[in-house]
């Protein structure tokens, strides 16, 4: 960035080698540029002093001129705090410390006059500001206060006086040695074309606003940046991909598929699922490689698809494989495929890391071969003693359950690498999926098959459990079966399991003459197995389970799911489980119990829950609400470059305005040759040193 991005950061004024080890190991901070990028969380306005008998303790900071009358520190050991009785002649507040009590008393003098700043609350009636902010009243200069930005840190950097002021000094100090303009990292054209503001000036301004105005101007060009060399990235990829890498060309529609369609198939496709096979059928036959994106509400009828879609690839002469998240996902696909192809003459096995012994042996020398046509499996599909006689087309189920590196060995099976199609039953919404899955095309199932009727979602609150026990029992005399779902969350994974185990005993006592089971992801995969096929073969009526089941078993009969705590679910989450019940004939119910009190964020989740049953329309408020997080397992998911300022749900119109950009770049200079464009292909470089090459995995 400038010369000084070179420079170690523990020779940087105030930090020394053992805060740069911290910095490191909390923060990924090695150098003066890596400083430079850890932007403010947010700014406060520390210009105007409050008089003390102006305060409440609804205010959201405030900042106070005044002297310590005293000091005392009252209680024992851990229960020990700090007290400072702080006064600036219009009346008193309390200053609390809980920690660092011997460091905070030494550096204290009584009738000093101090700055104060922080956050006020009321305990006894009197205000208290805890852990304050305090510097002598010398050091302020109001004027130049103004915006004073506030950055995250960790409890070890907290440890080693690491705190928000602390990184602002030293970011200071950084700032003030930036005295000629940073070499620029866009090109003027990109500059000129979004009225952006030079990288020197917006660097400066989103640590040391000058004001507010330019505060916004320097988070969008930086914003803008960072989102540009992500699409451009994204879409470069795809152009090599379609570039280098050939598709297997399906151009025959023959025997299998045409005997599936006329004499197998359970009831007419929907105009959606028609749409879907003709995007796919495409691809086919074009000569590229295909990596597409499907997308559909559970029950959409995803699977009938990729079926079909197989299908295709054995007309033409070559194997297909579905791999799926987990055994029981597996089994349920294999024994639906097995079902629907009842009566033709295909090859369908089963491989899973519990398929052990002659029968493993006899399915990878048929796959071998090529007498196995389509493999249905978990991660065992992909394992190296795996080999294919000729692999032309995979189907990756619930995607982010896979790591990238476990698709890449997808690649390595066939000399030419074979269609992917990707299903996903989590709805991304469009800003998210252009980032993320920029380079796959996408395809949605939009409409539900025949005869599946919409969920009907109901809260309900957890002070009226009889009357929601009573509706169950009317559900389970109909002979239907029921989900009982707890959260799980990890932080308190020991109170979980302890709710979830309270719940299930809770759950017995209330229906003595069922059976219950029970599911959580503390139990040995096969004692989970046994647990679920009970409910599946309907042994037992009743599951109570944590949010393994999000992803899993197909019950039709179950009709009825009832979410413990819905309040600590995010949206997705809940849609995700309420998937699980409708997939029979009969009317079914989501019912969501919560607490009486909610936070108007959660009673915004739950009336979405029960206003509608549009994944997208879910996925775009979830996004909205809890920001992108780990909506689709973004972790893993070909995104180069972490992002350190852009907001992927409430930066939509910025993300199209780089994949604009982007797109623009792609277009004129394919090759990436045009000298007027090396800037950003230099930078591209850099940004990617280290980076594996998943994107061109999908």
């Amino acid at each position: 960035m400038f010369e000084l991005e070179r420079r170690d950061i523990k020779y940087l004024s105030g930090v020394g080698p053992q805060r740069a080890a911290t910095l490191n190991k909390e923060l990924e901070i090695y150098s003066l540029r890596d400083l430079l990028s850890y932007y403010p969380y947010k700014y406060v306005d520390r210009s105007r002093i409050y008089a003390i008998s102006e305060l409440d303790a609804n205010m959201p900071f405030i900042q106070i001129k005044g002297e310590i009358l005293s000091l005392e520190q009252v209680g024992e050991g851990r229960q020990s705090r700090l007290i400072a009785h702080f006064s600036d002649g219009t009346g008193i507040i309390d200053l609390i410390w809980f920690q660092g009590i011997k460091q905070v008393k030494k550096s204290l003098k009584v009738f000093k006059p101090y700055i104060v700043f922080g956050k006020p609350s009321v305990f006894n009636q009197r205000i208290q500001v805890a852990h304050p902010d305090i510097e002598p009243a010398e050091a302020l200069q109001l004027s130049t206060i103004g915006l004073r930005p506030f950055y995250m840190t960790t409890e070890r950097m907290k440890r080693m006086n690491l705190h928000s002021q602390a990184i602002e000094k030293m970011m200071r100090a950084v700032i003030q040695q930036i005295t000629e303009p940073l070499p620029e990292t866009l090109t003027p054209e990109l500059i000129a074309d979004h009225h952006l503001i030079s990288l020197t000036e917006a660097i400066k301004n989103i640590h040391f606003p000058q004001s507010t105005e330019l505060l916004k101007r320097a988070e969008l060009r930086l914003k803008f940046e960072e989102l540009f060399y992500v699409q451009l990235n994204i879409l470069h990829y795809a152009h090599d991909r379609q570039r280098y890498f050939q598709g297997f060309v399906f151009n025959k529609i023959g025997h299998i598929f045409n005997t599936f369609y006329h004499q197998n198939l359970p009831f007419e496709l929907t105009e959606a699922q028609k749409r879907v096979i003709r995007e796919i059928r495409r691809d086919l036959c074009s000569g590229k490689q295909m990596n597409r994106l499907l997308q559909g509400d559970v029950g959409s009828g995803k699977t009938l698809v990729a079926l079909m879609s197989m299908l295709i690839a054995l007309d033409n002469g070559y194997q297909a494989c579905l791999m799926a998240p987990t055994e029981i996902l597996a089994n349920q696909h294999f024994e639906t495929i097995r079902s629907l192809l009842f009566g033709m003459e295909v090859r369908v096995e089963l491989l899973t890391g519990s398929i052990k012994g002659k029968r493993r042996e006899a399915i990878l020398e048929g796959v071998q071969k090529g007498d196995v046509q389509l493999l249905i499996g978990t991660h065992a599909v992909i394992e190296e003693h795996v080999h294919f006689a000729s692999l032309g087309f995979v189907v990756i189920d619930e995607q982010h359950r896979f790591g990238v590196e476990q698709r890449a060995k997808l690649w390595k099976k066939n000399v030419q690498p074979p269609h992917v199609l990707v299903m996903t039953a989590t709805p991304i919404p469009r800003t998210l999926a252009m980032t993320i899955y920029g380079d796959l095309d996408v395809s949605v199932i939009d409409q539900l098959p025949p005869g599946r009727k919409p969920v009907t979602t109901i809260h309900q609150l957890d002070n009226r459990r009889e009357a929601l026990f009573q509706s169950i029992r009317r559900q389970l005399a109909e002979g239907r079966q029921i989900y009982f779902v707890y959260p799980l969350i990890t932080e308190s994974e020991k109170i979980d399991l302890k709710n979830l185990e309270e719940g299930y005993l809770h759950i017995c006592e209330a229906f003595p003459n069922y059976t219950v089971c029970k599911v959580h992801g503390k139990m040995k995969p096969a004692e989970k197995d046994a647990q679920m096929q009970s409910f599946a073969n309907g042994t037992a009526q009743i599951m109570v389970a944590t949010t393994v089941i999000e992803v899993g078993v197909n019950v039709p009969n179950a009709t009825v799911m009832v979410v413990e705590n819905a309040e600590r679910f995010g949206l997705s989450q809940l849609h995700q489980l309420r998937g699980r019940v409708g997939r029979g004939a009969d009317k079914s119910y989501c019912i969501l119990v919560t607490k009486p009190k909610l936070t108007d964020e959660t009673r915004k989740r739950i009336d979405i829950m029960v206003r509608t049953n549009d994944g997208f329309e879910i996925a775009e408020a979830d996004l909205k609400l809890r920001g992108p997080g780990d909506l689709e397992g973004t972790q893993q998911s070909g995104m180069a470059f972490d992002l350190k300022i852009a907001n992927l749900a409430r930066d939509g119109q910025i993300i199209q305005l780089a994949r604009e950009a982007a797109q623009r770049i792609m277009d004129n200079d394919p090759e990436s040759t045009s000298p007027s464009h090396a800037l950003l292909w230099q930078q591209l470089k850099t940004l990617r040193k280290g980076m594996t090459n998943w994107a061109a995995i999908s």
